[in-house]
């Protein structure tokens, strides 16, 4: 049975979190193994599992890892020790989420349990990568290295998202006010024009019938149709966002669009480098290390190149780089570096430069991309704008031709 508790430690303060027990009394014990003074301690509320629970990962966001791995780094480094680091984290958090994540952390490694198993229960929401890394981290006593290593290495993924989604801002906002306009006029304004054709003596074009048409349409479905639309907005941002039929179907659609697939591809190929670098860094070895990255890749091409170079590359023997010249997906230059710093011994340092010169090329494209769809988006909706306009100005010709 879950418990909610509260109590004080013997500095003082105030500490709360979850504890699984058979009965209040068996967490009475608990708590005074470890000093603590018991305040008061009751059955786990359904308020209290949504905040403690696992439902508390879908507020962990990539700004919360990056502040995580960054503080404890630090912690670490000046000589704080571990539990000391997180009861100040504890402390400091105002985040619901983050604090009861570090209370369970507290009480994971309070039973012995090594670091990392914490990030491990949630893989929703802590990347393969980053349980992998803190795993290595822990095992070989270089923890702090490795929250360091970590943080940078999500601030720049963070930051890379950031421009990405910059870039994109303003052509979500011309196609969603487009669309409001358009639909404002097809409900409202054109079946005004249509009813003035429609009672006079005046017999349109054939195509000003089907747009008139549509008008009416519009308009005496109205609500339904907004409705509709709303719902197959948000219901598609949430299939192709969070199922995996929609991610792979967006894979799929952007390794086809010449000009996505060519962003895509490079931030494919950054997110390998990034990630790959990081957990040779790690000292994970490179067999493990191709596995994690191919899982951390997601679908697609690469991680399919990914695997066959792990499994049927190094596996009967080859060299990595012998393994990357049987792949196609990569880039010749990226598989002559990797040949050329593994005999070197610095597979890690350029594939980190690799990581950092996709970054850039990443924004540059971005760029390209959407100097692209600004320019198609306004011919397509002055196309329409223009077959609206038609519409309405031949029969009014008409009827001028009549007076």
């Amino acid at each position: 049975m879950q418990f909610h508790y509260t109590a004080s430690e013997s500095s003082g303060r105030v500490v709360n979190g979850e504890i699984e027990a058979q009965s209040p009394a068996a967490v009475l014990e608990w708590m005074v193994q470890r000093g603590m003074k018991p305040i008061s301690i009751k059955a786990a509320t359904m308020e209290s599992k949504k905040l403690f629970g696992k439902s508390k990962g879908r507020r962990i966001n990539i700004e919360d890892q990056v502040f995580l791995t960054k503080y404890l780094a630090l912690m670490l480094r000046v000589g704080t020790d571990l539990f000391r680091a997180i009861d100040i984290l504890i402390a400091d958090f105002d985040k619901p989420a983050m604090k009861s994540l570090l209370v369970e952390m507290k009480d994971t490694l309070s039973k012995g349990q090594p670091f990392y198993a914490t990030f491990s229960r949630y893989p929703k929401y802590f990347s393969p990568v980053f349980v992998s890394l803190i795993k290595a981290g822990e095992a070989s006593g270089s923890l702090e290295a490795v929250l360091t290593k970590l943080s940078t290495d999500l601030e720049k993924q963070w930051d890379l998202r950031n421009k990405i989604r910059g870039s994109l801002i303003y052509p979500i906002f011309l196609i969603g006010l487009s669309t409001v306009v358009l639909f404002l006029m097809v409900s409202f304004a054109l079946p005004k024009i249509a009813e003035t054709f429609s009672i006079g003596a005046i017999e349109p074009p054939l195509f000003s019938k089907i747009v008139f048409s549509i008008g009416f349409f519009f308009s005496d479905f109205m609500i339904p149709i907004a409705i509709g639309m709303i719902g197959l907005v948000v219901g598609g941002f949430f299939f192709f966002t969070k199922s995996v039929t929609g991610k792979r179907f967006v894979s799929v659609l952007g390794s086809k669009v010449p000009v996505v697939r060519n962003v895509t591809r490079k931030i494919a190929l950054q997110r390998f480098a990034s990630t790959l670098s990081s957990l040779i860094h790690s000292g994970i070895p490179i067999l493990e290390a191709l596995d994690v990255t191919a899982d951390a890749v997601g679908p697609g091409e690469l991680r399919d190149a990914l695997v066959r170079i792990s499994k049927e590359g190094l596996v009967r023997g080859l060299t990595v780089g012998e393994a990357f010249r049987k792949e196609q997906y990569f880039p010749r230059v990226i598989v002559n570096l990797i040949a050329i710093s593994e005999q070197s011994g610095n597979l890690e340092e350029v594939l980190g430069t690799l990581a950092d010169f996709y970054e850039s090329e990443i924004d540059a494209s971005v760029k390209g991309l959407v100097s692209f769809i600004e320019p198609a988006l306004l011919i397509g909706i002055g196309a329409i704008v223009g077959l609206l306009t038609v519409s309405i100005i031949v029969p009014v010709y008409q009827l001028v031709g009549q007076i």
